[in-house]
């Protein structure tokens, strides 16, 4: 590589600085972590996945041709031996990308630039329509509530428990179609701190739902409506779980920091609070540590992250979750997301040995094996990977639809000799595939 060519490393970590980011910042917004972003820009692994060198073309405003034309290095990854090995510690959050042949890796870049560059690419049509209905809500408030609908206490309080329920069972469509009118029934209803409850209680499932189909833009405005409803509600377990929302919006934003401080200040306060039950808020604290825990993991921040999803634990085996519990709590959910830590810091080996002890419940198989999924795509096991992606889409048919999973069937295409379906796999996922 000539010294002075403009390098994808070198372009990368310009147009980083030019917008004042640190790294940590960069790698929240590519879902990878800071030490991937660290060892690209120093031009130490090359960057062979179209998708994330699309995400990377978004997030700094960098034009795709040029990214894929910039010099990259062969790479420097261990051989497959190295990599299938027992070690449960990946230095350097190594992905299955990093060794292709480089010949190769620009033919089929050259090829597919013109399929990725167009911006039908970053949603599937299934996605786009399913959320409009909500975004006429969010900017016009045109929905109206369901004609004949029974607006009562116990009527909205069903219509939140049912948007729960699509949610838990992974039917993002439906909830997407049904989401807007209960929440116009839930402002018809009184009295009004009832009302302000039940609406925060149904735009915290909506900014869940949104971050599940990859709408950032929507996670912020939802997740501030949220909590503006409940503080006027009052109820602490409600706020708890609107302060959750937004410190996911945060976190999608890349601002690492602030939203760990708001997850932690926010289980703080939920078990100063005396209005609920202390079992029921330990265990809604629970969930809020271990989001923070995920945060701090994405930051690269390990004594923190592992610190946290241990008081996580230990919060969540005091406290006893219930049907109505605003958001998924309990031991199984902080092992879910400790899973998640092992993985953003690397340790894919840890994360698979802690997979094979969790047996989560249905609504959360989807999401379970899509984790074990990055895992093994992380240790450089394909085979297992795509497994463990078939088991997701079996267990949660739309949970696939996620960009997660569209960069690792992105990634399991080039092994399609080997992985029967994998390319009908993909199109299911909403990747565009010949």
């Amino acid at each position: 590589m000539a010294g002075n060519a403009i390098t994808l490393g070198k372009m990368i970590a310009k147009a980083r600085r030019r917008k004042g980011w640190p790294q940590r910042d960069l790698a929240a917004m590519l879902e990878k972590s800071e030490s991937w972003v660290s060892q690209v820009e120093r031009e130490m692994i090359p960057v062979n996945s179209l998708q994330t060198l699309r995400h990377l073309s978004e997030a700094l405003d960098l034009a795709l041709p040029e990214l894929l034309a910039a010099e990259q290095p062969s790479g420097h990854a261990p051989t497959s031996a190295h990599r299938g090995s027992s070690s449960t510690k990946v230095v350097g959050n190594l992905d299955p990308e990093e060794g292709e042949d480089p010949v190769r890796r620009r033919n089929l870049f050259a090829a597919a630039a013109a399929v990725f560059a167009s911006p039908l690419a970053s949603s599937t049509p299934a996605q786009a329509s399913a959320l409009s209905p909500m975004e006429d809500l969010l900017l016009y408030g045109a929905a109206p509530a369901p004609a004949d609908c029974d607006i009562s206490p116990a009527g909205v309080a069903d219509a939140v428990k049912a948007s729960r329920e699509h949610f838990r069972a992974a039917r993002y469509d439906t909830l997407a179609r049904i989401l807007p009118g209960q929440i116009a029934r839930a402002r018809a209803l009184e009295p009004a701190e009832v009302s302000a409850t039940a609406v925060a209680d149904l735009y915290n499932i909506t900014a869940r739902l949104c971050i599940k189909l990859g709408e950032d833009g929507l996670v912020a405005i939802t997740a501030d409506r949220a909590l503006t409803s409940a503080r006027a509600g009052g109820d602490a377990l409600t706020i708890a779980e609107a302060h959750r929302m937004v410190s996911s919006a945060w976190r999608r934003q890349g601002h690492l920091a602030r939203a760990t401080d708001i997850a932690v200040r926010a289980a703080q306060d939920l078990r100063a609070d005396r209005t609920a039950a202390e079992p029921v808020r330990l265990a809604a604290g629970s969930s809020l540590l271990a989001t923070a825990a995920y945060t701090a993991a994405k930051r690269g921040d390990r004594p923190v992250a592992h610190a946290l999803i241990a008081e996580a634990a230990q919060t969540a085996k005091a406290g006893r979750s219930t049907p109505e519990a605003r958001t998924d709590t309990g031991l199984v959910q902080v092992r879910l997301h400790e899973l998640s830590v092992h993985y953003l810091l690397g340790d894919a080996g840890q994360a698979i040995d802690l997979a094979k002890t969790i047996d989560p419940t249905a609504e959360r198989q989807g999401r379970f094996f899509i984790d074990v999924a990055r895992c093994f795509d992380q240790w450089g096991k394909p085979e297992q990977c795509y497994r463990a992606l078939l088991a997701a889409e079996h267990a949660a048919p739309q949970e696939i639809r996620r960009g997660a999973v569209q960069d690792l069937a992105g990634g399991l295409i080039r092994h399609d000799r080997r992985l029967p379906g994998v390319r009908a796999f993909a199109g299911r996922a909403g990747l565009p595939v010949n």
